[in-house]
């Protein structure tokens, strides 16, 4: 194989059989097991949650599995944050504070419920939101905070929960690509940490496609407190209060997200191997992370101390300045050796999406913004956020997954050195 010429310029790439990938059965650990509970759930022919087991007892092993009182499975991430936002009961014109690097179903919930999303600055080593950073977008309408655990790196939620004390907000956690993860300091007989989603008020968590953990489709939402499950509970099921003989009632305005048994039956098998699936990707991405450490040129993913990631993604950053190349230039070249990465995860802030932007939510009415209730004048500024702005030019992406083994990771670590030694030299 020619190592030297770098496949962009004509050399033999480094790898040309494709990695393992969460889109089909290559990445993933799908199998008899779920296989087996499915066809429990077929030969039963109730394939409702409200007539079957196998919801319940994926929100039962959920619950254990984090050490809550409370689980409510519905059918999608984006739907347990709606459902958790609903569950606040806040007032049409208050204000969200989350994070502008995130999946648009963070701020859907938020819009969903006639509410208004400020955006906090993230730290560029991680792209999670900070206390500092939210400090500086609270106003009189603040009333909740959603933290985004990205890539499955934990937020430094001390000093989050802290500032929300101190304001008397509350905190979502949206941990939908945070399967797992937990930080610091322990709790007393907890090992490895605090679980992502046990800290704040609720904790939102998706089982999409891509997930650590899969069902094709679908979330949970989990929490500590007895009142926000019962609401949560209630809304994402036309907030009808199920179980009294004779009553069909709707207490207050809810959705439609009741998981099937179908989804269940997955997501229960899926939960009895989630603890190995995520001790898989620690141990591949930890590899790969000592490769990438030692190539001059590269800087590995930074966790911060204490936190156990959880690796739905694995991110690193180079020095330009020592390579003589861009980020881009350096993105084009390690595609052309095979390997999946890109750079900036989403291509801009969220907030410069055309439904925010152009304010195009419930017709032409500007809702939640015009709202008279909603404080005047909000606006959103790239400006504003340049670690944001940092993290998406600089900040290289591959998903990650269970089925990628030392080979794959030898091959990146491989494919990386080559496409750094080249610009190195070529620098002097």
């Amino acid at each position: 194989m020619d190592t030297a010429e770098l496949a962009i310029n004509g050399g033999t790439p480094y790898r040309t059989r494709p990695f393992p990938t969460y889109a089909n059965a290559s990445g993933r650990w799908l199998g008899e097991e779920e296989k087996q509970l499915l066809a429990e759930v077929i030969d039963s022919g109730a394939l409702n949650r409200n007539d079957g087991t196998k919801v319940a007892a994926l929100e039962h092993a959920w619950a254990e599995m984090l050490g809550v009182p409370h689980a409510q499975a519905v059918t999608s991430g984006t739907a347990a944050l709606h459902t958790a936002v609903a569950a606040l009961d806040l007032e049409p014109g208050d204000e969200i504070i989350t994070s502008p690097i995130t999946d648009m179903g963070t701020v859907i919930a938020i819009l969903a419920c006639n509410l208004v999303p400020t955006f906090a600055d993230v730290d560029p080593r991680t792209g999670n939101i900070t206390a500092a950073t939210i400090a500086q977008q609270i106003s009189p309408k603040t009333r909740a905070i959603i933290v985004v655990h990205l890539f499955g790196q934990p937020a430094d939620m001390d000093p989050i929960l802290a500032l929300a004390r101190q304001h008397n907000l509350r905190v979502i956690e949206d941990c939908a690509q945070a399967h797992l993860a937990a930080t610091k300091p322990a709790l007393s007989g907890a090992e490895g940490g605090r679980l992502v989603g046990t800290m704040g008020d609720l904790g939102c968590f998706s089982f999409q496609q891509s997930k650590q953990m899969t069902t094709g489709d679908g979330g949970l939402v989990v929490s500590r407190d007895e009142a926000l499950a019962v609401r949560a509970r209630l809304f994402s099921d036309k907030g009808w209060p199920r179980g009294i003989p004779g009553l069909r009632g709707h207490l207050f305005l809810g959705m439609n997200y009741r998981m099937t048994e179908l989804q269940g039956a997955v997501g229960l098998a899926q939960v009895r191997k989630l603890s190995g699936m995520v001790a898989q990707r620690r141990r591949t991405a930890g590899s790969l992370r000592e490769l990438v450490a030692a190539i001059p040129g590269l800087i590995p993913p930074y966790i911060v101390p204490g936190a156990e990631h959880a690796w739905w993604m694995f991110p690193f950053t180079i020095d330009s300045a020592r390579l003589g190349a861009t980020p881009q230039v350096f993105a084009q070249a390690i595609k052309a050796e095979g390997l999946p990465f890109w750079v900036g995860y989403i291509p801009n802030p969220v907030f410069e999406y055309d439904v925010i932007r152009d304010r195009k939510t419930f017709g032409t009415s500007g809702i939640p913004w015009t709202l008279p209730q909603a404080r005047p004048g909000i606006t959103y500024d790239r400006r504003d956020t340049p670690g944001t702005l940092q993290f998406l030019d600089e900040m290289f992406v591959m998903s990650w997954n269970e089925g990628l083994t030392d080979d794959d990771v030898r091959d990146i670590g491989g494919a990386l050195a080559k496409v750094a030694g080249y610009y190195a030299a070529k620098r002097g």
